[in-house]
Formats: C-alpha cells, structure tokens, sequence
C-alpha cells in the first residue's frame, strides 16, 4: 500500500486526476452516452480545471480539516502554471488522490456525487 502521507501534492493530484476521469467517464457511459465525441465534450465539463476550480469553491466548506491540509498541500505544490483555477483544480484533484489511497470509497464517493450535481447544477443539464 502506497502511504499518501509520504507524497507530495503533485503526486495525490496525479492520481486523484486519474481516479476522478475514470469516474466522470464510467458515470457518463452509465448514462447512456456511447458517441465518443459526445463523451469526450461532456467529461471535459466535468473534469477541467474550471471546473474542478468551481467545484472546489463550493464544497471547500464540506472538507474536513485533513482534507483541507491535503487540499492545501496540493495547491501550493510548485507548478509553472499559476493561474487559481489550476492551482485549486490541483488541490481538488489532490484530495481525491490521497482519498483514494486511503481507501476511503465512501467519501470519494460523496464528493464525487456533489461534484457531479455541482456541475449538472451549472450546466443546467
């Protein structure tokens, strides 16, 4: 088992990256969506960095004070690009990736649902 704790920022947002596309995409084929181009421009409102950036904006209240350690952890990781919407995107992303390593399935899950509803939300889909 990989201990998240010994990672870096960068590291739990690599993999929290990987975890949350693999999830927004079985979420849509779990839709019905089957058209490749259509699933690719619906996971992109999912998955980008605005949206990742507005999703972490609305659910930064609802993380607990180790995930916002983890989310800070990974925003203030040494990135060339520093624009806020990356930087936050990468703590979002860095939260799911330590989650994950933890094994915690049910919050991952939770926060991916509000993410999901957050975006829906605003797409008015």
């Amino acid at each position: 088992m990989i201990d998240p704790h010994r990672l870096s920022g960068a590291d739990l947002a690599f993999i929290g990256d990987a975890y949350y596309e693999l999830k927004i995409r079985h979420y849509l084929l779990s839709k019905g969506i089957t058209n490749l181009q259509k699933l690719h421009d619906y996971s992109v409102k999912y998955v980008s960095r605005t949206a990742q950036h507005f999703i972490i904006n609305k659910i930064f209240d609802d993380l607990n004070p180790e995930e916002i350690r983890i989310f800070k952890r990974g925003r203030n990781y040494q990135y060339k690009t520093k624009t806020d919407d990356y930087i936050n995107a990468s703590g979002f992303e860095a939260v799911i990736g330590y989650l994950y390593l933890q094994e915690n399935f049910e919050r991952l899950d939770s926060i991916i649902s509000k993410a999901i509803m957050i975006i829906e939300g605003n797409n008015n889909e």
